[in-house]
């Protein structure tokens, strides 16, 4: 079986420079998931993001999961359970306006410690996504601008937590889907596993891994590169022993950013074959997605195409 991505971005910036941006096309174009060390986010912060999430869940969130579980008869289910995950979440929003300090049940030293961690995954985003555009022969900050809208990019993080389930075969921590965004980082536990994408038509384990970022892309790249580069389904386990942590973060396009495929990367034939991706605000593809998080990513993108035949917002240049 092929072995998953783990790409080191120590020398991006030096000799390995080529290898690494290869290594990396590779992985977008093949897998649309990747795993990151040595990517410039100190380890004590990430060590310390750990112990502070894991805390806040067991006293602000653990019993609030149970009295839930027990609610609904979660534990006791028969059947296969296909309109609920088993997991405990909260959100943060960091851009274009952090809700950090609204939150209750954040302590003050772990809003801070959130606050900073957030600001260094802005950062790595912006730098991966630079690397793409490298990849794709696309200026630098092609795509930073293309998610930019009038006020900036949306940048949220969900924090989630997979408690031990004593039905795994009937439940899932997180059903199967694509990301409806930009790019996405995941720092995850790197003792209890769970996460799984879909490749070649086998279901294949991200593997858990001390002070790694894992990265995937969402639907919008997909739509920007004209399915070069392809969002890909995946989905969370739940296992019967251990408590999985999640801090998945979203770099994702302004809610008015207008997306369509990139000029130079619409092929002429794509554009023969009418093969080519839709051209919509990312709010109106937001509104669609959040309904049918759950169901395949190809009628969203076709509907879209219908609202954009429907509104004509206007031919996309290819010179």
């Amino acid at each position: 079986m092929e072995k998953f991505p783990v790409i080191s971005l120590e020398k991006v910036n030096g000799e390995e420079r080529k290898t690494i941006l290869e290594q990396i096309k590779d992985a977008c174009e093949n897998w649309g998931f990747f795993e990151l060390v040595n990517h410039g986010i100190p380890h004590e912060l990430l060590d310390t993001v750990e112990r502070m999430t894991k805390e806040h869940y067991r006293k602000c969130m653990e019993q609030r999961f149970k009295e839930l579980v027990a609610s609904k008869g979660l534990d006791a289910v028969q059947a296969e359970v296909n309109d609920m995950d088993w997991e405990s979440t909260f959100h943060l929003r960091h851009l274009p306006a952090s809700n950090i300090s609204e939150l209750p049940d954040l302590d003050d030293e772990y809003r801070k410690v959130m606050k900073e961690f957030a600001q260094k995954l802005e950062k790595l985003a912006e730098e991966v996504l630079d690397l793409l555009c490298e990849n794709l022969g696309l200026e630098k900050g092609y795509l930073k601008k293309a998610f930019y809208g009038s006020k900036g990019p949306n940048f949220g993080t969900k924090v989630s937590n997979y408690p031990p389930c004593p039905k795994p075969d009937l439940i899932k921590g997180l059903r199967a889907h694509t990301d409806a965004g930009g790019i996405i980082l995941l720092f995850q536990d790197d003792k209890v596993s769970g996460l799984q994408l879909l490749k070649d038509g086998q279901w294949i384990d991200v593997p858990p891994m001390r002070h790694s970022i894992v990265i995937n892309l969402g639907d919008q790249l997909e739509v920007i590169t004209n399915g070069k580069y392809k969002s890909v389904l995946h989905r969370v386990i739940t296992q019967t022993d251990g408590t999985r942590m999640s801090i998945a973060s979203f770099y994702n396009p302004g809610s008015d950013a207008v997306i369509y495929p990139a000029p130079s990367l619409v092929e002429k034939e794509a554009e023969e074959k009418n093969q080519v991706y839709p051209k919509f605000v990312f709010e109106d593809y937001m509104k669609l997605y959040t309904a049918v998080k759950f169901q395949a990513k190809e009628p969203r993108f076709k509907a879209m195409k219908e609202v954009e035949a429907a509104v004509k917002l206007g031919p996309i240049a290819t010179a």
